[in-house]
C-alpha cells in the first residue's frame, strides 16, 4: 500500500496530507460506514483535515459526529456507539505532520484488509457522491472524555501516588491530569496546556525529550513520572529515582501484573518477554493494528509494543495510554516502581534510526534486502523488516512505517556482545544509504 503505513496515513501537511487528500479519505471510508465519529489531537492543521474529511464523508451520504479534541484511545472507545472512527493525528510524529487512522467499533485501528480496500476506492475514486437529497449531516458526539474516565475509574482501583505528568501539550491534557487526581493521586503537571505547536518539547515521549520531568521527579521526591506523546496512545514512565522505564520493562511489568500466559508483541520487543511470560510470545509486525488482529486471533490476554504502547483486550483493542498510566499508578500502592523494575530480566538494548529521502525509499528497501540476506545467522526473521538471530543475541534493521527512516534495535545478554551487534547493524545501513 502506498498511503497506509504501520500507523494509518500520516506526512507533513501541504505534501502528503491535504484537504483534497482528507475529502478522499472522508468519501473513501463514508462509502463503507454509514455512521462515523470524528475526532483530532492538538495539531494546528486538525480543523483543516477533519472538516475536509466530514465534507467528503458528508458527499457520498455518511453522517459525522465530531468528538472534539481528545486523545486518540478516547476516539477508539467512541467509536464502539457508531460504524467506525476517524482520528486526525500523527501520534508521536513532529507538529508539522498529520494524519488520519482508522477505529472498529470494538476500538481497533483497521486491519491489512480493510486498509487496502480504503486505499482502492481513493487510488480509483471508486467512490460515487449522492445527491442534493441524501447529503449526509455534521453533528456532535458530547462526553466521550467522561466516558472513558468513567470506564477507567470503574476498572481501576484507586491510588495516592504523587506523579508528575507530562503531556507534551498533546491530547491528553484534557484527560489525564484529571483522571490521575480523581484517582486519588496528587499531580504534578507539566506541558499540561494544549498547544499545537508543541513548545515544551517534541511530541515522541524519548528518554531524551524528557530531561525536565526527570528533574522534576527528582525534586519533588515524587513516586512516579509519566508522559505521553500527542495522541495518548503512548505513555512511557520514569521511577522515584529519576531511571527512565523503556518500553520493554513496562511491557513486561504489565504482563507480570495482570499474569497473561501469552502475550503479543512485535518484532522488536525485548527477549526477556520469552524469559518471563508462561506461554508464547506471539511475534508481530511493527504496529498496533498488528499487534490487535494477532490478540484477535490468539485470545492473548495483553500484547503492546516497546514504543508505549499496550493493549489490554478486556478494556478495548486500542493502545490506551491514558488506561496505562493509570494502571501503573494504581500498581505502586505499597510499593516502588524500582524494585518492581529491578525485579524484572533486563538485557542491554540499543536503537538507532537513520534518516533518508522519501523518494528514495524503494532504492533503500532493495539494498537493505540484499544486504541483510548476506548475513551470516541462526536464523533470518522477516516478518518485518529483517531480524538476524542468534543464539543469545539478535539485531533487527526494518523500514519505518510512519517515516523516512531506517530503524536498528540490537539485544545481547552482555555489553561488549551489543557494541559488536550494533557496529555491526549500523555499518550495513551506511553502505545502504550511501
Amino acid at each position: 500500500m502506498s498511503l497506509f503505513g504501520s500507523s494509518g496515513i500520516r506526512g507533513i501537511v501541504g505534501q502528503l496530507i491535504t484537504p483534497d487528500l482528507a475529502m478522499s479519505i472522508g468519501a473513501a471510508v463514508g462509502s463503507l460506514a454509514h455512521e462515523i465519529v470524528v475526532a483530532k489531537d492538538t495539531r494546528t492543521s486538525g480543523d483543516m483535515v477533519q472538516h475536509a474529511l466530514a465534507a467528503g464523508a458528508n458527499s457520498v451520504g455518511a453522517d459525522i459526529f465530531f468528538a472534539g479534541m481528545v486523545p486518540t484511545p478516547t476516539l477508539a472507545r467512541a467509536a464502539g456507539q457508531y460504524d467506525c472512527g476517524l482520528m486526525v493525528t500523527a501520534s508521536h510524529n513532529p507538529p508539522e505532520y498529520n494524519g488520519v487512522k482508522m477505529w472498529n467499533p470494538d476500538g481497533s485501528a483497521f486491519g491489512s484488509a480493510q486498509m487496502r480496500k480504503v486505499e482502492d476506492l481513493i487510488e480509483n475514486k471508486s467512490f460515487r457522491p449522492v445527491d442534493w437529497r441524501g447529503v449526509g449531516s455534521a453533528r456532535f458526539h458530547l462526553g466521550a472524555v467522561e466516558d472513558h474516565m468513567d470506564a477507567v475509574l470503574d476498572s481501576l482501583k484507586g491510588s495516592e501516588a504523587e506523579v508528575v505528568l507530562d503531556c507534551a501539550c498533546g491530547a491528553t491534557t484534557v484527560i489525564s491530569p484529571l483522571l490521575l487526581r480523581r484517582m486519588g493521586c496528587g499531580v504534578l503537571g507539566l506541558n499540561c496546556q494544549p498547544d499545537g505547536f508543541f513548545p515544551g518539547r517534541l511530541p515522541e515521549p524519548t528518554e531524551e525529550h524528557l530531561s525536565d520531568l526527570r528533574e522534576l521527579i527528582c525534586k519533588r521526591g515524587a513516586d512516579l513520572g509519566l508522559a505521553h506523546d500527542g495522541d495518548g496512545d503512548r505513555v512511557v514512565a520514569f521511577d522515584e529515582k529519576g531511571r527512565f522505564v523503556d518500553g520493554d520493562r513496562l511491557l513486561a511489568l504489565f504482563a507480570e501484573h495482570i499474569g497473561a500466559h501469552d502475550v503479543v508483541a512485535p518484532v522488536d520487543a525485548s527477549m526477556a518477554l520469552d524469559d518471563l511470560v508462561k506461554g508464547k510470545v506471539i511475534r508481530t509486525k511493527v504496529g498496533d493494528v498488528y499487534v490487535a488482529e494477532a490478540l484477535k486471533a490468539s485470545g492473548a490476554a495483553f500484547g503492546g509494543e516497546p514504543s508505549g504502547t499496550y493493549i489490554f483486550p478486556e478494556e478495548t483493542y486500542c493502545p490506551d495510554g491514558v488506561y496505562a498510566a493509570a494502571l501503573l499508578a494504581s500498581m505502586l500502592e505499597g510499593r516502588k516502581l524500582s524494585e518492581m523494575v529491578d525485579s524484572l530480566p533486563r538485557y542491554p538494548v540499543a536503537r538507532r534510526s537513520f534518516a533518508f529521502k522519501a523518494e528514495d525509499r524503494q532504492k533503500v528497501a532493495e539494498r537493505l534486502e540484499k544486504a541483510m540476506r548476506g548475513v551470516p545467522c541462526e536464523e533470518l526473521i522477516t516478518v518485518d523488516g529483517y531480524r538476524a538471530q542468534f543464539e543469545d543475541e539478535w539485531f533487527l534493521v526494518r523500514l519505518s512505517g510512519t517515516e523516512p527512516k531506517i530503524r536498528i534495535t540490537a539485544e545481547a545478554r552482555a555489553e561488549d556482545r551489543l557494541e559488536v551487534l550494533t557496529r555491526r547493524s549500523e555499518n550495513i545501513v551506511r553502505s545502504c544509504l550511501k
